[in-house]
């Protein structure tokens, strides 16, 4: 122990871990503990702290409430008891390379921090509300406390807690922390199959937490915790089917939510609640269908990711609202909706209300239990999806008075060279320039008003409209026009002046066909012009 007195490592041995009990390796932890107190007038600890390599520690190092003011290094050590350090003071400890049976350090406070860089833990770290100016470093460590905890540290403080490339075969209890920095597993293996892996519920980090290439078996919980930084999935594994495996209920991340490069998420994804910044993800890293859960969650952008209604129309699909004991969520298509509409993209927002609206007046109709209102309702949303885009795409309305148009104008234009038209005036009708045009020139007719016999005007082959025509007294009347009658039939509010003239002739072949299409267009037009004038007004919308 002669070295500890000048601040050097005091290797034993080869100064790498004994494999067992060799005398010149062994030293008792009271004799450690002795000397980070103080020591006396012959063995005073170096202002460096206490510096061993390649020692056996005999006993359990019981430091619970001292105050030691300087570092505790014990590298590639082998520790026989659990290191007690409850609500002590110290310095820093660093135990890398060590084997050590676990770790109690409930309440200790550190003007640095608690290093266990590639250690062997066999047993529990507890950690509950310490107190760390530094960070917990347990790098490339293996840590096994199977079917419980292998870290509780719920209630820590302490700049980050790093556990990149380490193993653990139990859970991570961080309930509470408060993180100047990040939580960082990266590349990490952590084994709590069916059980909660992490366990991060108000979780307060400075950084993000970061899961970047690590493979979780069980539930990682981020309930309520509040992230400074990102939310870093990217090429993680994560497995607990069946059941919720990364839940981010009421989760505040101010960075990203990144989801891609192969990640895996074996179970459910909640993002019940959530409030993200931004969400980068990849089609092939989404979970399930059944396992989204996206009620509440509030997102501003998605960077790197698909941004086209098609594929989040996909994305939202992932959730089964049924699951959960309800049968339709609409705000995820409205929060999409925002989006789309905040990065210019209003085409992709109106497609994603449209399938709101679609989707919500099935469940309503689903929940309605009278068979007959329940058909009424589907003929009433299956038109109002069809012409006004349920009050979301109005402006459909004017696509179809269009399309009636152009029909009514073909309809009206055969008839009118099928002369199967006549004036629509009495006057005209009994006049005698048509009631003469009705008779073949070879023909004479009684007229009763002159008691003459009077021949007819229609030549041979020429129908009553065409010779009507002819006639000088009939230049005045006005000329058929196919467009405009049918623009006057179609549009109630207008007054052109072509149906008050003109009109279907039921007589005449095809009269009776176009005379029927005459009172559809009529009513079509009606019901088209009031479900536009509902769709602008945003009357037909769900609530």
């Amino acid at each position: 122990m002669g070295e500890l007195r000048h601040g050097d490592f005091d290797r034993l041995g080869d100064g790498l871990i004994p494999t067992g009990p060799v005398p010149e390796r062994v030293i008792r932890a009271e004799v450690l503990r002795f000397i980070l107190l103080g020591g006396d007038e012959d063995n005073r600890p170096h202002e460096k702290g206490i510096r061993v390599s390649g020692g056996w520690i005999e006993g359990a190092l019981d430091l619970e409430g001292c105050r030691i003011p300087r570092d505790i290094r014990l590298k590639d050590c082998v520790l026989e008891g659990v290191p007690n350090l409850r609500s002590a003071i110290i310095d820093n400890l660093f135990l890398d390379g060590s084997i050590v049976p676990g770790l109690q350090a409930d309440r200790i406070e550190a003007r640095g921090g608690i290093h266990l860089r590639s250690a062997v833990i066999n047993g529990e770290i507890s950690l509950s509300s310490a107190r760390l100016s530094g960070s917990l470093e347990c790098d490339g460590a293996q840590i096994a406390n199977p079917e419980h905890w292998a870290i509780v540290a719920d209630g820590l403080s302490a700049r980050s807690v790093l556990l990149r490339g380490s193993t653990l075969r139990g859970g991570i209890n961080l309930t509470g922390a408060r993180l100047g920095a990040d939580l960082d597993v990266t590349g990490a293996t952590i084994d709590r199959a069916g059980g909660i892996a992490i366990s991060a519920d108000g979780l307060d980090a400075g950084g993000g937490v970061i899961l970047r290439g690590a493979n979780i078996e069980g539930a990682t919980k981020l309930v309520g915790a509040r992230l400074g930084g990102d939310l870093d999935a990217t090429a993680v594994k994560m497995s607990r089917p069946g059941d919720i495996v990364l839940q981010l209920n009421r989760a505040v991340i101010r960075g990203g939510f990144f989801l891609c490069e192969g990640a895996v998420v074996n179970g459910a994804l909640d993002l019940t609640a959530a409030s993200i910044d931004t969400i980068h993800d990849e089609e092939a890293c989404w979970p399930a269908k059944g396992d989204l859960c996206l009620n509440r969650c509030l997102y501003n952008a998605f960077i790197a990711a698909p941004v086209d209604a098609e594929s989040r129309l996909e994305w939202i699909a992932r959730q089964t609202p049924l699951r959960w004991g309800e049968d339709f969520w609409p705000q995820p298509f409205e929060q999409l909706a925002h989006v789309f509409r905040e990065m210019g993209h209003d085409e992709d927002a109106r497609t994603v209300l449209i399938e709101k609206e679609r989707l919500q007046r099935q469940a309503r109709r689903e929940r309605t239990p009278n068979l007959l209102w329940r058909r009424l309702l589907a003929i009433k949303d299956g038109v109002l999806g069809v012409t006004v885009g349920y009050g979301r795409a109005p402006l459909r309305s004017f696509a179809w008075l269009l399309m009636f148009w152009l029909v009514g104008v073909a309809i009206f234009g055969f008839a009118n060279s099928q002369a199967a038209l006549k004036p629509n005036s009495p006057v005209v009708l009994r006049s005698p320039e048509w009631t003469m045009c009705g008779v073949p020139q070879s023909e004479q007719i009684l007229m009763p008003a002159t008691e003459q016999l009077a021949r007819g005007r229609a030549a041979e082959g020429q129908s009553q409209l065409d010779c009507f025509r002819n006639q000088i007294e009939a230049s005045s009347f006005p000329p058929f026009n196919a467009w405009m009658y049918s623009l006057d039939t179609l549009f109630p509010v207008l007054e052109i002046g072509q149906k008050e003239v003109w009109r279907p002739d039921p007589a005449k072949q095809w009269g009776a066909v176009v005379m029927t299409y005459f009172y559809f267009q009529a009513v079509i037009g009606w019901a088209l012009s009031l479900l536009a004038i509902a769709g602008f007004s945003g009357l037909v919308k769900s609530k």
